[in-house]
């Protein structure tokens, strides 16, 4: 099995695991009577990743792989565990709005409000790079910056209800 693979394998494997728990996330917010903003773009955004990831499947295995781009795709992925355990029970893939509930403002999002997106941002340029797939960063980055705009617009419209 080639490094591309099981790197690949990697990526694959967090994401699929990230779904379930996203999910209880979810459920166990709207049970706390928050409910879902802008739920419209969510399968855009569905589509954006799967396309990028299979993409990557299609064009990545047996294509060397750049160690500096590697490197930096793992802090990247530091970064992303970062954000997820700052957001533990309150992460999820949706915009979930929790009345009465205050805005995280720990860890990552001292510096910045949507820690996440610039992760997602790297993480989806970085992958092809490390392939040396620049065309895949290129597409998939501007996809992305499309799917992000309108994301970041509704979330921040939903969010103002628990602003201070």
């Amino acid at each position: 099995m080639s490094l591309g693979v099981v790197i690949l394998a990697l990526v694959t494997v967090q994401r699929l695991a990230e779904l379930p728990w996203a999910h209880a996330n979810t459920k166990r917010l709207l049970a706390a009577g928050g409910h879902e903003a802008a739920p419209g773009h969510y399968p855009l955004i569905v589509l954006v990743h799967v396309a990028w990831l299979a993409t990557l499947w299609w064009l990545a295995p047996g294509r060397p792989v750049n160690p500096v781009f590697l490197a930096l795709f793992v802090l990247t992925e530091v970064a992303r565990l970062w954000v997820l355990t700052t957001l533990g029970r309150r992460w999820t893939t949706r915009i979930i709005v929790v009345p009465g509930e205050t805005l995280v403002r720990s860890g990552p999002y001292r510096f910045l409000d949507h820690p996440n997106y610039v992760v997602v941002a790297a993480e989806i340029a970085l992958l092809p790079l490390v392939f040396g797939l620049w065309q895949v960063a290129l597409i998939f980055t501007a996809l992305n910056s499309i799917v992000l705009a309108i994301r970041i617009r509704a979330e921040a419209r939903a969010l103002e209800s628990v602003r201070p």
